[in-house]
């Protein structure tokens, strides 16, 4: 039996080693970002969350790029980059409508946040017959129990194993990926899942990251905090340089749905919120400010523009508690490529040490 990095090799075969992911950001990971992190030998996701109402305009600008200039050791009748959907918000007939419509697949199809864990096996299902098997399913979970369910019922191609150090949202009661990757891979050996490759995410922000997964069951690394500082995500210059300032992520960011009020994008499932920069917004409510208030806060922050981000604002800033690691705006194969190299030099230098 191949192992997990010669499977996704195989699937993926323009990579590298280790195996480096950019995450699906609904509305900022567009296809500048998804197609330069593939190019640089990572795999980019185009973020389609929850409104598809551009996902064939975006998908069909993937190809485009693409093919204008092709990526070597691309498989035939693929597009070289993933896509990501919220399934609770996203259609499912207009997604599969865009992927069967489409002359070239996508090469990974994400999946993540159902309404419930049974409405997946529609998604796959549907994603693998309109891509005729070329698309590949990956499904994001945040606890054992919840990998051991969506195993069994959709045996998807890859795990995504989101711990709660993740920026944006994810499941409102989870563990660091230190403790729950390993559990997750113990459990799903014992299940007879133990074939299915595991990417690692929340917290890792560079090589040494990179090499603490891989020792922990992750066969591949996805970062999502981390390409928020690239030319290529499609964020304001204020959300971005609040990221960039924001140090001490324990403290700096929390898990909270409150943003979600304010910012008027309900419609997550009960477990799930989302990890942001602290700022005024938080701050008021702690102390007791109505969300009506605040809401009207919010929206008069949204209309100072840049000024309206970062700890002295009031706006959405979804961030990891990696944020402290983020120095400076890199473009997407920049940090692919100094993340490959420092995986490789931790890892020689851990070994140094044992």
């Amino acid at each position: 039996m191949a192992s997990h990095a010669e499977s996704l090799k195989s699937q993926y075969p323009w990579t590298s080693k280790p195996f480096i992911v950019s995450a699906p950001l609904r509305a900022i990971a567009g296809p500048a970002l998804a197609t330069s992190v593939s190019r640089a030998s990572g795999l980019g996701f185009l973020g389609a969350g929850t409104d598809l109402s551009n996902f064939e305009q975006m998908f069909s600008e993937c190809i485009n790029i693409l093919q204008k200039s092709p990526i070597p050791n691309s498989l035939p009748g693929i597009v070289p980059i993933g896509v990501g959907f919220i399934c609770w918000g996203a259609s499912l007939p207009v997604a599969l409508s865009v992927i069967t419509k489409a002359n070239l697949k996508p090469a990974a199809a994400w999946l993540f946040a159902p309404k419930e864990a049974k409405d997946l096996m529609e998604w796959a299902q549907g994603i693998r017959k309109a891509s005729n098997g070329k698309t590949r399913i990956w499904v994001q979970v945040g606890t054992v129990a919840m990998a051991i369910e969506i195993v069994r019922s959709c045996e998807p191609d890859v795990l995504v194993i989101q711990g709660s150090d993740a920026g944006g949202h994810g499941l409102a009661k989870s563990s660091s990926i230190i403790s729950l990757l390993p559990e997750c891979a113990d459990a799903l050996q014992r299940e007879g899942f133990g074939h299915i490759p595991l990417v690692a995410a929340g917290g890792v922000m560079d090589g040494r990251g990179v090499v603490a997964a891989i020792a922990l069951g992750a066969t591949g690394i996805c970062m999502g905090t981390r390409f928020l500082s690239t030319p290529e995500a499609v964020v304001s210059k204020g959300y971005q340089y609040a990221v960039i300032r924001a140090k001490d992520g324990g403290v700096s960011t929390a898990r909270t749905r409150l943003y979600d009020s304010l910012r008027g994008t309900p419609g997550w499932p009960e477990d799930y919120n989302g990890r942001g920069v602290l700022n005024h917004s938080f701050w008021d409510h702690e102390k007791g400010m109505g969300e009506k208030e605040n809401t009207r806060l919010y929206e008069k922050a949204v209309e100072t523009g840049d000024a309206g981000w970062g700890d002295q604002g009031r706006m959405t800033t979804y961030a990891g508690t990696g944020v402290g690691l983020i120095h400076k705006v890199q473009p997407a194969a920049e940090i692919v490529a100094e993340v490959l190299r420092e995986a490789k030099k931790y890892l020689t230098g851990a070994q140094s040490r044992l």
